[in-house]
Formats: C-alpha cells, sequence, structure tokens
C-alpha cells in the first residue's frame, strides 16, 4: 500500500487498523476466500505490530510521565495476540474451532485498536508536531519493510527483540512465502 509521504503516523496506523478490522469482517461473514483472507490478515498484523513494537511504543512511552503504564498494557495486549493469531495459523482455517477463537481473537484485537487509538494515537497527536508525526510514520514504514510475516511470540514485544530477530525471521518467512506461492502456482 503506497502511501502518500505528508501522512502521519497516526493516520498510517489507523488506515491499517480499519484495514485489519476490513478483513476480520470478511473472514467472520465468509466472505471470500478464507485461506487467502487469513494469510493477508497473519501477514498484515505481523507487520503491523512489529513495527509498532519497534518505532511507535517507545516514542510513546517517552512522551509523558506515566506513559509507560499505558503502553505497557498495550504491549501486553500485543503479545496475548501474537500467541493467540499463531494458534490460529497453527489450527488452520479448516479446523473446526477456527471461527470461534477467530471470532474471540477478533473482539481482542478491536478492543485492542480501540484503546491504542484513545489513549496512546491521542497522546501521540498532543506531544508531537505535525512533522515529527509524518517522520515517525517513515520509521514505521522502515520497521515494516524489514518485519517478520507470521507472529513470532516467543521472540518477546521489546524494539530490541524485533531489531535483533525480526530482520532474519522475515527473510525466513518470506522465503516460506515464496515457497509457498511457488508450489500453489506449480499445482495449478
Amino acid at each position: 500500500m503506497t502511501l502518500p509521504a505528508t501522512e502521519d503516523v497516526v493516520d498510517l496506523l489507523m488506515a491499517q487498523h480499519r484495514q485489519i478490522e476490513g478483513l476480520l469482517a470478511q473472514l467472520k461473514s465468509g466472505q471470500g476466500d478464507k485461506s487467502e483472507l487469513f494469510k493477508e490478515l497473519v501477514r498484515l498484523l505481523a507487520v503491523h505490530e512489529s513495527a509498532e513494537e519497534e518505532a511507535v511504543h517507545p516514542v510513546a512511552a517517552r512522551a509523558r510521565f506515566g506513559a509507560d503504564q499505558m503502553v505497557g498494557q498495550r504491549r501486553d495486549e500485543e503479545n496475548h495476540a501474537k500467541c493467540a493469531l499463531a494458534n490460529l495459523y497453527d489450527l488452520g482455517v479448516d479446523h473446526p474451532d477456527f471461527d470461534a477463537e477467530l471470532a474471540a481473537f477478533a473482539d481482542a484485537v478491536t478492543d485492542h485498536a480501540r484503546r491504542e487509538e484513545n489513549e496512546e494515537f491521542a497522546l501521540l497527536r498532543q506531544q508531537f508536531s505535525v512533522h515529527q508525526l509524518e517522520r515517525m510514520a517513515g520509521s514505521v514504514r522502515a520497521a515494516e519493510a524489514v518485519a517478520p510475516t507470521r507472529p513470532h511470540p516467543k521472540t518477546g514485544e521489546s524494539p530490541l527483540a524485533n531489531l535483533l530477530a525480526g530482520p532474519p525471521l522475515a527473510i525466513f518467512d518470506r522465503m516460506r512465502d515464496a515457497v509457498r506461492d511457488w508450489r500453489r502456482e506449480d499445482d495449478t
């Protein structure tokens, strides 16, 4: 998704939240190819959360005294979501429990996004200039470019963990994606 250079980090992340919510709604309603929709959801969530952990949460935690507790709660929610997403991925879209697990996951992700938008994103808008928020969007895009495309909950949710483990995992994930896609093309 190519975005204008003047878009700020809050606009960027909120647009991704809407995209995630749309994918969740499609999956829950049974619209479209369930396997392809879930694959896209996994990729988007993994990249989005990794970039937030690297480029957004550390800045928000330093923005105001006491903000680190609020950011810590969002990180905890994201770590639980990584585990839940990894479990859904392992379960597979054809498993009889997938739809029920997905519904619970979707509710948790939606609640998390609302808290993030109302608390953390509002804090960013209050504490930083438009120019700083635009520069943060560039940092998020750079982090997304080297982020894993699958959840890796055992790596943790710290910026350091993402910086150390993210690029090698991203390469591995992208190689697996390419092999999977090549096999699908070969089967047709």
